[in-house]
């Protein structure tokens, strides 16, 4: 970690110009199968994982933060430095392990989307093709800005889980105490529910966005103090969200002994208890945050994979510059959308595969980008200090841990 550029001015100007790539990658991990998550963790033990909030804020600062530091003194994605510095067999492994999993979740991020338009009266048949042609009529637009200002803009639809919150009438005072007083209960589902909180933060596909973004909106190093203000507000706000949602449900579900599944589940259940009023701004929240997420995913991907084997690659490339990183962009999201609305799809088993995957990729990939950030001639200067690779090497050893634990949870069939 390095001091502020002599030529850079921390303005409000200029923080708000260069917010966007930390918020978008942060909020981007708020998507269907998170907020099924939180939903269920408030539902079944109220404000009992309250307390992995903030610490859950804090791995995901120290992962964006270097992903996008990296990008600013480089010019180079994720992908490009993993295989300069540990070669192609190994970045082609990476990649393709990348691509299965990011397809499985964008695949979660359709049924997130036709669950929760189907509360409002839309079936599936009709919303995830409509859906499907508008993401890609988006990513296809042509202007990596223009993008992500639309993204940004979707984005403030997270605002409904904080009325949905206040709605819900919580005592903020258990709710206060709860947030800033860790206990661990002895349960199996306890325990696997906050592995999946963690897990579902800090995906494997958000660190290449982080990074990516940066170079996309040509951030260099007189940016990297305002990347680390983006990238730090956008991890709190993301946790934020997610906090809000534990209290929502915690409030509702979890008095009444009512326990959801999904997100769409939970919106159904609010309904009764909180009015028709909270399920309409859960199920809106959880379509804008499926939306988001499948916006995000297919471009992430192709532009990884793109970058990997060196071809060219940008939302600003024309079909005849870039054709591979269009062509895995459009088939990414049709054989999402197609998978979804075919009936007998095991949607279930594919998003586990998916979390499996996710599971052995994390850490290896945080290896990557931590031996990356302290490599003197790929960094010079800004290179790790001391105390951010103890943070760095802390948040692999947790993440590495918690990913022993779910498997071990879900080989016990929890």
């Amino acid at each position: 970690m390095q001091g502020r550029e002599p030529g850079s001015k921390l303005t409000l100007t200029a923080v708000l110009a260069a917010m966007g790539p930390g918020l978008l990658a942060a909020l981007a991990g708020n998507d269907a199968g998170g907020i099924a998550t939180y939903s269920s963790a408030g539902a079944s033990f109220g404000y009992g994982t309250l307390w992995i909030l903030p610490v859950m804020a804090l791995l995901l600062i120290v992962v964006q933060e270097t992903a996008a530091r990296c990008g600013c003194v480089t010019g180079k994605g994720f992908a490009s430095l993993i295989r300069e510095k540990f070669g192609v067999r190994r970045s082609a492994l990476a990649m393709t392990a990348l691509l299965i999993a990011n397809t499985a979740v964008t695949i979660s991020e359709f049924a997130g989307i036709a669950s929760g338009l189907a509360l409002f009266g839309v079936p599936k048949t009709v919303s995830v093709p409509l859906v499907a042609l508008l993401i890609w009529m988006l990513t296809m637009s042509g202007s990596f800005r223009r993008i992500e200002k639309i993204l940004l803009a979707v984005s403030c639809v997270f605002v409904t889980y904080v009325v949905a919150a206040f709605l819900a009438g919580p005592d903020w005072g258990q709710v206060a105490a709860a947030t800033v007083s860790p206990h661990v209960i002895a349960e199996p589902e306890y325990v696997s529910l906050l592995v999946a909180t963690i897990g579902t933060t800090i995906a494997p596909w958000m660190v290449f966005l982080a990074q990516n973004n940066v170079v996309d909106k040509n951030v260099d190093e007189s940016g990297i103090v305002l990347q680390r203000i983006d990238t730090a507000s956008g991890s709190v706000i993301a946790c934020a969200v997610a906090w809000f949602i534990v209290v929502t449900t915690g409030a509702v579900l979890y008095p009444a002994g009512i326990q959801v599944s999904d997100a769409a589940d939970a919106a159904l259940a609010l309904e009764p208890i909180a009015g028709e009023f909270s399920t309409i701004l859960f199920a809106s929240g959880l379509v804008a945050a499926s939306f988001l997420a499948a916006c995000v995913l297919p471009g992430v991907t192709s532009s990884a994979i793109c970058e990997a084997f060196g071809w060219e690659r940008g939302a600003d490339r024309s079909w005849e510059e870039a054709p591979v990183y269009r062509g895995i962009i459009t088939a990414v999201i049709a054989a999402s959308a197609l998978l979804v609305i075919m009936p007998g799809v095991d949607l279930f088993q594919i998003m586990m595969s998916a979390q499996v995957i996710n599971g052995v990729l994390l850490p290896v990939l945080l290896v990557f980008l931590l031996l990356i950030a302290q490599d003197r001639h790929i960094m010079g200067r800004y290179r790790n200090g001391r105390a951010w690779n103890v943070l760095t090497w802390a948040t692999i050893v947790i993440i590495t841990v918690l990913t022993v634990v779910m498997f071990a949870l879900q080989a016990l069939g929890y």
